[in-house]
């Protein structure tokens, strides 16, 4: 390039290369720190929007924990009459219930994320990635306001935090990074088979069943207990507790197990995602 007087070179840092995707994806954390500033605006965007024209507000993210484990403590503590291992029904339930929330709103809310923003899909070039990404870290101010209530519930019941409790926070991350990737999956998936929205409320209801949400893992039966722990939600769910509640976990091997696979299943979806992504433009 000739450079005329008076002319200065064009910063280098400012040239955004687009290069043709090999047969196997990458996954350019580079290109998504580039855009971490519009990650950041559409995390705000979706987190205004949420409570945009409710009464309660950010109330709602106080009651419907509260609520559920009420009712899940009533029913599994009372009705059934299965063990908690020490510690009230309500704490046990509203720990499980703040580990399902952090899994469910992250999938929930980040499968739908290309097919609601077709707009900015359509006519805009910017990893696709940020729009189910910015929808996952829009449920973090929920998870937090959860994690303080169920941190001052627990004390309130007498249960003593310990060391243990600061690893709370990374087991609550290690959920939602579970259905961020399952998220990420079915975002990809929903913008050529719209079967997918109308499939996956059933499946994550489906795993609310399958999952130890109001009781612990040790009131299943040991001969079924195995194949339960195929379910990674619940490790998680059990490390949550160990870490709030004290309860020592009925297998660190499960617990390992729901680890290993939770970062598997985020690898893969992000990877998934990564391989369809250049057709979404057309498909939508």
């Amino acid at each position: 390039m000739i450079e005329s007087p008076g002319t200065t070179a064009r910063d280098e840092s400012q040239v955004l290369v687009i290069r043709p995707q090999g047969w196997w994806p990458r996954l350019e954390f580079g290109e998504l720190w580039a855009f971490r500033d519009l990650l950041l605006s559409l995390t705000i965007r979706d987190i205004k929007l949420r409570y945009r024209q409710t009464l309660l507000g950010i109330g709602w993210v106080v009651l419907q924990p509260l609520m559920a484990a009420a009712v899940l403590g009533f029913v599994f503590g009372r009705v059934a009459n299965l063990p908690a291992q020490g510690v009230p029904h309500f704490a046990m339930a509203l720990v499980g219930v703040l580990s399902w929330t952090a899994f469910s709103g992250s999938l929930t809310r980040s499968s739908p994320a290309v097919v609601q923003n077709v707009s900015l899909v359509s006519r805009v070039f910017f990893p696709r990635v940020l729009l189910p990404l910015s929808a996952a870290l829009a449920s973090v101010v929920d998870v937090l306001i959860g994690m303080v209530l169920a941190a001052v519930i627990v004390w309130r019941s007498g249960v003593n935090l310990g060391a243990a409790a600061l690893s709370a926070p990374l087991w609550v991350l290690a959920t939602m990074l579970l259905g961020l990737g399952v998220g990420l999956a079915a975002a990809a998936l929903m913008v050529r088979f719209r079967d997918v929205q109308h499939m996956l409320p059933f499946l994550v209801q489906l795993t609310l069943l399958a999952s130890p949400v109001a009781y612990p893992v040790a009131a299943i039966p040991p001969r079924y207990r195995f194949v339960f722990q195929l379910n990674p939600l619940v490790g998680l769910i059990e490390g949550l507790r160990w870490s709030l509640l004290g309860l020592p976990p009925a297998s660190w091997f499960g617990i390992l197990y729901a680890v290993a696979v939770t970062l598997l299943v985020f690898a893969a979806g992000m990877l998934f995602f990564r391989a369809l992504e250049r057709g979404f433009a057309d498909a939508i």
